[in-house]
């Protein structure tokens, strides 16, 4: 724990992805993780039992209780370095997205837009304070290609498709205030692909295998993307970078 001089912070902790992330975040000796998430997987508690350099949070993700996570992690003086908010949802036991107007649903709606925006956008709300110190950082918010207006050719999907254009738009405004604010960080919003977790299982059967990802390679593509050297291919001062996993641009 002496070598520790920065964290991370790893939000919605429990998916696939973030848990790969997490996985490549402590081998650096340097970084403390957090992770954070409403419950966690037995099986990834039981593995990082003894990983000294990672605390396991719980949180229902209200303003209280991120205000409490925030001010924890002020009070150890370790600059936040690197910041991944991986909450979404597609569907869950009682729904799918929808494929026609008839089955869009206003509570159905509220439900996804409040996972895949109005969450991230409490954290963004309150990370600016954490944020403001003199070292690099760089907040990744997962979102989606779907979430491009210019890019929607095909329709359905309307909840999923309208909240992360929602989020996709937070993102957006939010990079603008935290360039006066909080001049030393960068928002990406990330497009991972196709990836073999539960959010996507249902829709994997048309997808050739090729471009089903496993977790464990968008998170090794994630980070490289995220380094300063590859950052200055696409985000400027004060705008957001929406890229998909390759580092490719995407139109908002």
């Amino acid at each position: 724990m002496t070598d520790v001089k920065r964290c991370a912070l790893v939000i919605g902790a429990s998916s696939a992805i973030a848990q790969a992330l997490i996985d490549n975040l402590l081998l650096d000796d340097e970084l403390q993780v957090y992770a954070v998430s409403r419950s966690f997987p037995a099986d990834f508690s039981d593995r990082m039992l003894n990983q000294k350099k990672l605390n396991l949070i719980e949180c229902e993700y209200n303003s209280a209780q991120i205000n409490a996570i925030i001010e924890k992690i002020k009070a150890t003086s370790l600059p936040c370095v690197k910041v991944f908010i991986c909450n979404g949802m597609l569907h869950n036991h009682s729904f799918l997205p929808e494929k026609k107007i008839e089955q869009f649903s206003a509570d159905i709606f509220q439900q996804v837009m409040h996972v895949n925006a109005v969450v991230p956008g409490l954290w963004l709300q309150q990370l600016i304070t954490l944020l403001r110190h003199p070292l690099p950082c760089v907040v990744t918010v997962f979102s989606a290609r779907v979430g491009s207006i210019s890019d929607n050719r095909v329709g359905g999907w309307y909840s999923y498709r309208a909240s992360k254009a929602a989020l996709n738009m937070l993102v957006k405004t939010a990079a603008i205030e935290y360039a006066r604010r909080a001049k030393n960080v960068r928002l990406i919003v990330f497009h991972p692909g196709t990836t073999d977790t539960k959010l996507s299982r249902p829709f994997q059967s048309n997808v050739a295998p090729e471009k089903l990802f496993k977790p464990e390679f968008v998170a090794t593509q994630l980070l490289s993307l995220i380094k300063p050297l590859a950052l200055e291919n696409y985000v400027s001062d004060n705008k957001a970078a929406f890229i998909d996993w390759q580092g490719k641009k995407i139109e908002w």
